[in-house]
């Protein structure tokens, strides 16, 4: 389906697609450049359409009016141009006509990407080879399918992760925490997991519990699993340095097995998180992982908790480097340091020079995060049995194989909100699945007429939690006016009737790449007009959500694909040519369509997955123009391990 043909002067290959001529690839345009500190390869590109190249702020379909995108693991808010907690060096091209291919780096040094409106693309990275995968799709879905066949297919989530999480930084005690879990109950608002961020921790130590105001912990828990939901809680790779010896065993054992990034003088790497001093993991090291399963089981002895949350793991540093600032070299200081945020490698992150069991941190940062998540989840299954999960801020390629993402630390407006949308599309192509951003955003005041729309959109992210900082007002949906609270209620319960769909699109996720949340281009890839809608989605190829993403109005503009599409509520037929539509939209709605030919099973839904899951299934039959409809479900117990592959399943067709 492809020719490559070499050329040795202008030097390098041309890649075309036999069934159209289109070249995908034309690296004759530049000089190979191939140093050891320094690689860079150049290609024009078949059309603008080009997404992916992640983790970045900024719409679905990225600009190639010279705009460069860095990819290097760094802790800050999601601002537009800044490389971000996450390094994805892939990205989907759309061609004229429909086709599609993608091309993965496979490279975890710090890198640039170089956009240009020839148009072109530059890849320029700072170590290992070049190492590319090219998938010929030529449809979207197959190329993002193809290249989970080479990073792996997401993980199956328990049932229970795809309910809704309640989070906050600054529960000040368990207790508060109780509170605001009975005051979901009581209003019969669904809730699946409530969390702890670093609040419950003793002086912010992993695998601590505070003594006074988090007393109650195992006792919350233990009414959280009386009530069919799940407990999940953060943990950070920086370990606490300065304890009296004999005091804090994480450290001491860590230090006394060796597992912690050494500085180029072979003594623990000091660097400073939320506990002050710290010594940062190396889970690099086999050896590693199963401290971190040690750790992991004795705390869970005393707080059952059923899920993980891992932050921190870009890894981030409050000081650049460690307290004793990098020394001098080719890896602290390479002849060429890519555009990233802070003009070093090492800022608000450890020295590139910091050694670990299989390398150099230079070699090794962006995979920190994806090796933590392997740690934690082998740990989760070791401890629980089940299916793990975590979540996690840093990620790179094959990811969704141990964990989710959330978008990281957003803020309360409006903008966020819309930039929430290609973040989450962008990551279904990353092969990660089960994703979402803090609703009601994270730092800063929210309102409520945000926090209503803002709920309306969550309620639809693969992976739903509200989460607030500290020192703001409270946000889940207790807090508000009857008229909200019962709009974020009523929206929470469509999501849980729609669980057993949902549920079915991750198995088909886990089963062979396909995607959950999905840019309305990848159903319907000759329709040039859909090729930049970032506003909208779907679930799989049949459900359209068009949020409302701006304050003070009562509709929404949203695009609709040719066709017939039925209200979600009412039934009603839209019969569209492929045009843009004004829909109502007043505070308490949200508007959903299901595509023809469509069936959905749904559930009559509870307040937990757990009672929502022994309730009566019910079809929506979306009958396409020619009176046909197909849909299927997967259905099994949501939380062993492997249930297809042992053949312990329901699936069904109709």
């Amino acid at each position: 389906i492809y020719s490559l043909d070499f050329s040795r002067d202008p030097f390098g290959v041309q890649l075309r697609r036999r069934a159209t001529g289109t070249v995908l690839l034309n690296t004759t345009v530049a000089p190979l450049i191939f140093a050891d500190q320094f690689l860079q390869i150049s290609t024009l590109l078949p059309s603008q359409f080009l997404y992916g190249l992640g983790e970045h702020r900024g719409t679905l379909l990225h600009s190639l009016d010279w705009s460069t995108l860095s990819l290097w693991a760094r802790d800050v808010s999601p601002t537009e141009s800044f490389n971000l907690y996450g390094a994805h060096p892939f990205y989907l091209m759309m061609e004229e006509g429909g086709d599609a291919h993608g091309i993965f780096l496979l490279n975890s040094n710090a890198m640039e990407v170089a956009l240009q409106p020839a148009p072109g693309l530059t890849w320029r990275t700072i170590g290992g080879v070049l190492d590319f995968y090219i998938f010929l799709g030529p449809d979207p879905n197959m190329v993002i399918q193809q290249y989970q066949q080479v990073i792996g297919f997401p993980a199956m989530p328990p049932l229970w992760a795809l309910g809704f999480h309640l989070c906050r930084w600054g529960y000040r005690s368990s207790n508060e925490t109780w509170q605001t879990v009975k005051a979901m109950r009581n209003y019969q608002i669904p809730q699946d997991a409530q969390w702890n961020d670093i609040d419950y921790m003793d002086g912010y130590r992993d695998f601590t519990l505070d003594p006074q105001k988090f007393t109650s912990l195992p006792s919350l828990v233990e009414d959280l699993h009386k009530h069919g939901q799940r407990y999940v809680m953060i943990l950070d790779p920086g370990i606490s340095s300065t304890r009296p010896h004999g005091s804090y065993w994480p450290f001491d054992e860590g230090l006394r097995r060796g597992l912690f990034l050494n500085t180029t003088q072979g003594q623990p790497l000091i660097g400073q998180v939320w506990p002050g001093s710290t010594a940062f993991a190396d889970f690099s090291n086999p050896d590693t992982h199963q401290w971190w399963l040690e750790n992991l089981q004795s705390f869970h002895a005393h707080v059952p908790f059923d899920g993980l949350w891992i932050d921190m793991n870009e890894p981030s540093n409050f000081m650049d480097g460690s307290k004793d600032g990098c020394p001098p070299g080719e890896l602290d200081s390479p002849p060429y340091t890519p555009a990233v945020l802070g003009d070093s490698l090492s800022a608000k992150t450890v020295c590139a020079s910091a050694k670990q069991k299989v390398s150099v941190h230079y070699n090794l940062h962006n995979l920190y995060g994806l090796m933590e998540a392997k740690a934690t989840a082998s740990a989760l299954i070791q401890i629980r049995g089940k299916r793990p999960f975590v979540i996690s801020r840093s990620t790179f390629p094959s990811q969704g194989r141990y964990s989710g993402h959330w978008l990281g630390d957003n803020r309360s407006q409006w903008k966020d909100m819309y930039y929430s949308i290609p973040g989450l599309l962008s990551f279904s192509l990353f092969g990660i699945p089960l994703v979402g951003a803090d609703i009601c955003g994270f730092s800063g005041s929210t309102s409520e007429e945000l926090c209503t729309r803002w709920m309306q959109l969550g309620a639809f992210y693969p992976f739903a939690r509200n989460h607030n900082t500290q020192n703001e007002k409270a946000q889940d949906p207790t807090v508000f006016s009857p008229a909200a609270r019962t709009a974020m209620k009523d929206v929470l319960l469509t999501r849980y009737s729609l669980l057993p769909f949902l549920y079915t699109l991750f198995h088909r996720a886990h089963l062979q790449g396909d995607t959950v949340a999905r840019p309305l281009f990848f159903e319907f890839p000759q329709d040039a007009a859909t090729l930049a809608l970032d506003r909208q989605f779907l679930w799989g190829r049949s459900l359209l959500v068009t949020p409302v993403l701006e304050p003070g109005v009562d509709s929404v503009t949203g695009y609709v694909p040719r066709g017939l599409w039925y209200d979600f509520y009412t039934g009603s037929l839209v019969n569209s040519s492929g045009e843009m539509l004004k829909m109502s939209a007043p505070l308490d709605h949200l508007n959903l369509h299901i595509r023809e030919g469509a069936i959905l099973p749904t559930q009559k839904p509870g307040i937990t997955s757990e009672v929502t899951r022994g309730n009566p299934l019910r079809l929506i039959v979306a009958l396409s123009s020619s009176a046909t409809a197909w849909g299927d479900l997967f259905w099994d117990d949501g939380e062993s391990l492997d249930t297809f592959e042992q053949g312990s399943y329901s699936y069904l067709v109709f």
